[in-house]
């Protein structure tokens, strides 16, 4: 198909392209469950192929994206047993996530390096929460993909100079100066708040994840993140007190949280709970909707304290 008879068929069809965007994001969300469940296990996310928990292997028409769980109700066909609804939602929050990025970024380069960025985001919020832990892929390995991206795709910064050399290398400055200020910020943070409080109050695992946030996002994102995750967690960890307060059953619409020895416990002081996915979602609110907000009110701000 040409670039000419796409055009005309996003003309007539205007649904058409977002619609293929969602099945491509529920795609990657079926694929990133099965980089949440084997990744930590340190499995491969190749073979074998999915399967049951009792070990039959899922038929590819059981393993299509969102639509399987529905026609099976949640449940195995090999032995009925259920399957988590966070399989479906988990493949829809991606679909969604995608269709965003395409709607919401440039098309295509932004919107592209958009998707990478919401899949890695997604897949490191899931993993945080169920074992508390970013695995170095997410962090690591995200920041030098957003560097190279930033290099190679000088738009995803808003670079768009005649010349692609000079692009590309201001838009991977960009890219360099937001892990360094990211990362940095957050180790500051993490120093100060141990000094003060004498026990370990934030994981070195944040720092490397929100520098890779700011590789994509630049500094100002990556500062948004961090006071922006901490708004996150504050109304999710005050929504889920309320919750145990009131229902008696405990905190469970919060995150998950630990003693400092390790063992479960319920949400309250003294306690760990992971804070990347607050991160992901600070990262994301970010990205899509309030980068022209946050990068306009921190250019008038550094003007007004710049001419004092």
């Amino acid at each position: 198909m040409s670039i000419q008879n796409l055009a005309e068929v996003t003309a007539a069809l205007p649904w058409f392209l977002p619609a293929l965007v969602f099945v491509l994001g529920a795609c990657v969300g079926s694929f990133l469950n099965v980089c949440i469940y084997r990744l930590p296990a340190e499995e491969s996310i190749v073979t074998p192929g999915s399967h049951c928990a009792c070990g039959q292997p899922i038929a590819w028409h059981d393993n299509i994206p969102i639509v399987s769980w529905l026609l099976l109700r949640g449940r195995a066909r090999c032995c009925g047993r259920a399957f988590s609804i966070r399989y479906p939602a988990i493949e829809a929050l991606t679909a969604v996530l995608f269709v965003a990025c395409w709607r919401l970024l440039p098309v295509p380069g932004p919107a592209l390096c958009g998707m990478f960025f919401v899949s890695a985001l997604t897949c490191a919020t899931f993993i945080d929460l169920d074992h508390m832990v970013i695995p170095d892929l997410f962090t690591l390995g995200l920041g030098t993909a957003g560097i190279a991206l930033s290099f190679l795709v000088p738009s995803l910064h808003g670079q768009h100079q005649p010349f692609f050399m000079a692009a590309s290398l201001r838009s991977g400055m960009i890219g360099l100066t937001g892990l360094l200020v990211g990362s940095g910020l957050v180790l500051w943070i993490a120093l100060l708040a141990e000094a003060v409080l004498r026990k370990e109050a934030m994981g070195f695992g944040d720092v490397k994840f929100v520098g890779a946030i700011g590789a994509f996002t630049g500094w100002q994102g990556a500062v948004f993140a961090v006071f922006g995750g901490a708004v996150v967690g504050t109304v999710w960890i005050a929504l889920a007190l309320a919750w145990q307060k009131f229902s008696g059953r405990g905190a469970r619409a919060g995150p998950p949280a630990e003693t400092p020895e390790g063992q479960p416990a319920e949400i309250g002081l003294g306690v760990h709970v992971p804070f990347g996915p607050m991160l992901a979602i600070a990262a994301a609110a970010y990205l899509l909707v309030l980068h022209g907000w946050v990068d306009d009110y921190v250019a008038q701000a550094i003007s007004l304290f710049s001419s004092v």
